[in-house]
């Protein structure tokens, strides 16, 4: 395997016609080879679906996405011959390194047409890990594990759901190659909404409602009733899974920021408070599945895409449920399955067929006991890896 790393910032040494050289992205033209290569390696591809270039832009902007206030991310490209064959990014997420006392680095956005080009690509975010004195590299996380995270390592047959990803088999091979291995699973649960619910869970949540004084209502989506529940969710959010592996609370911006970007796409009644005695105790956020929509667009609102933007609620049949948290003091008392119950009744009365729950974490054991209970069923893995790296 013929490899050489060079950087656009350093003095570069003559490389064999065939070696993978890597360099840093410095400009406009290098962004837009970034943000273009996926479109062109999965042109072919039945499952890849072409988000929209504009949002991917601004994911990697620090003028319009807010998780650089708290990280150093350095882009990479990978060339063999002078044909851009591979790209990644190396993160330091300092609020993640405070939060778990850790010294991590993070790769993300990878892409590799082959192995070789996958290992010189590992190898300089390695390096660039070593330099600021990290002990490990964790990934992918594009850019964290509040955005897109994990390796599909099952489940190709299927398309992504909204804000989930998707890559060729062959990368997992890749990783555990160059020295990667698993450091979590993440799970993704399918469920079919024409096939009713088990009479347990339904006796469980009515009971609740009736007997404990629980409601459930569904976001306000007036302004200022808008921002008052993204208050509610971001309170519940932090709060239910501060112990979870891996999390780092969002920061407002970034709450905010996610808020605005969805809002668009947002079905009120697949977004559920549940109350007990007046407080928010718990919510449920699922999200039509926009991905339906974007696959007919090819990464492009204009001019044909927005056609089909506008006619998503007759294209839409699926949604995706992305976030189920209950305060730590109410977990043990049936709002799981009563807010899985109160999705399923309201997803199917909006004539949606299909739902997945993602991602739980492989070993968070009473979510995923619930899940199963309600129905559903482990359709694909998400796999984060890692190697010392020091």
């Amino acid at each position: 395997m013929s490899v050489s790393v060079t950087h656009r910032d350093r003095e570069t040494q003559p490389v064999p016609p065939n070696a993978v050289t890597v360099e840093a992205v410095m400009g406009r033209r290098d962004i837009r080879e970034f943000v273009d290569l996926p479109y062109a390696m999965y042109k072919s591809s039945e499952h890849w679906i072409p988000p929209l270039k504009r949002d991917e832009r601004n994911r990697l902007s620090p003028d319009h996405n807010p998780f650089f206030e708290h990280a150093d991310v350095r882009l990479w490209l990978a060339r063999r011959g002078g044909r851009l064959t591979g790209r990644i990014a190396s993160i330091d997420d300092r609020l993640h390194n405070e939060t778990h006392r850790e010294r991590v680095t993070w790769f993300g956005f990878f892409e590799a047409a082959d192995e070789s080009t996958a290992r010189a690509l590992l190898e300089t975010v390695e390096e660039w890990a070593r330099d600021r004195g990290s002990t490990s590299v964790r990934g992918p996380a594009n850019p964290s594990l509040n955005d897109t995270a994990g390796l599909l390592v099952d489940g190709f047959e299927h398309d992504p759901y909204i804000l989930m990803p998707y890559n060729p088999a062959a990368y997992a091979n890749y990783l555990e190659h160059a020295g990667y291995s698993k450091a979590k699973d993440l799970l993704a649960w399918d469920i079919d909404l024409t096939v009713p619910l088990g009479e347990r869970i339904q006796r469980v949540s009515e009971r609740l409602m009736a007997r404990h004084r629980v409601t459930v209502r569904t976001v306000d989506m007036s302004s200022r009733g808008f921002a008052a529940d993204l208050e509610h969710l971001k309170s519940i959010y932090r709060s239910a899974w501060s112990d979870n592996w891996g999390f780092v609370p969002p920061t407002d911006a970034e709450i905010r920021q996610l808020a605005m970007e969805l809002k668009p796409v947002v079905d009120p009644n697949l977004v559920l408070f549940a109350e007990h005695e007046g407080r928010v105790v718990g919510c449920a956020v699922a999200l039509p599945d926009i991905n339906q929509v974007l696959k007919r667009m090819d990464g492009r609102l204009l001019p044909g895409g927005l056609w089909h933007f506008l006619r998503r609620r007759s294209i839409i049949t699926r949604a995706r449920v992305l976030l189920l948290g209950v305060l730590p003091e109410y977990r043990k008392s049936g709002l799981y399955p009563l807010l899985v119950s109160e999705l399923h009744r309201r997803g199917c009365a909006g004539g949606y067929t299909r739902g997945e729950l993602s991602w739980t974490l492989e070993d968070n054991t009473l979510v995923n006991a619930g899940i199963e209970a309600a129905g559903g069923r482990r359709h694909k893995t998400y796999r984060l890896y890692e190697k010392p790296v020091r």
